[in-house]
């Protein structure tokens, strides 16, 4: 995957024997990490924050433990009128209800009875607009999450779907509704920007029961991976 920086310094990061990445080189920017603020969340157009969350950091600090990861992978569910989101139609209820919080909010629903689904709402109060988390590249904390998901060492199937992200960054519907300008849940920008040319657009995953809405492009992922910056 080719990052891309406005103002770069090049860090160039090597797999090694506990992390299986391939090496490739990242640029970033030397200063600090800005936590995202309530305007990137607050905007109408659910599509493009959901094409622009990737490359960006999740974090979470919970139960002491600290981890973050790169987002690759993320899907628009647009609301009241795609048939496809738990808020279509206007649905609202004791689940859904963080869906309709101002951009900025956390909405984490079980799936199955087992995996526990990050989802990040945006759009102003009352537009239950969302973004389904999918996947994410280990950056911070990786020995804690291979502890969480139970595995021996980090590999790409640490958090290469909704539920094992979660997992892996001790996320649960506990966390749902929760304001991700705090410090338990919250996203960073690093500076970096994936390139346009390694991102796959096409439709969502599970949704068939969407009728034409299921064939909407709104699943982003970007091609290759991060490598740990640190474990």
């Amino acid at each position: 995957m080719k990052v891309v920086c406005p103002d770069p310094s090049i860090v160039s990061i090597a797999a090694d024997s506990k992390h299986e990445f391939r090496k490739i080189q990242i640029l970033r920017r030397v200063s600090h990490h800005m936590k995202l603020p309530p305007s990137f969340y607050r905007r109408d157009d659910v599509v493009q924050i959901s094409r622009e969350l990737l490359g960006k950091v999740l974090c979470t600090r919970v139960n002491g433990g600290s981890t973050k990861a790169v987002i690759v992978e993320t899907e628009a569910y647009a609301g009241a009128g795609d048939r496809a989101s738990h808020a279509y139609g206007g649905r609202r209820t004791k689940r859904t209800e963080p869906m309709f919080a101002a951009g900025g909010t956390a909405y984490v629903y079980l799936c199955y009875g087992i995996h526990h689904l990050f989802n990040v709402v945006t759009a102003d109060t009352g537009t239950p607009h969302a973004i389904l988390i999918r996947a994410g590249q280990p950056l911070y904390g990786a020995a804690l999450m291979e502890k969480r998901r139970g595995k021996p060492s980090t590999d790409k199937t640490l958090m290469a779907g909704p539920g094992t992200l979660s997992q892996a960054m001790g996320i649960t519907t506990r966390l749902t509704g929760t304001n991700l300008l705090g410090d338990r849940i919250w996203i960073e920008d690093h500076g970096f920007e994936v390139d346009e040319r390694t991102i796959t657009v096409g439709p969502r995953v599970g949704v068939d029961y969407a009728v034409d809405d299921a064939a909407r492009p709104y699943r982003f992922i970007v091609r290759g991976e991060f490598d740990s910056l640190n474990g």
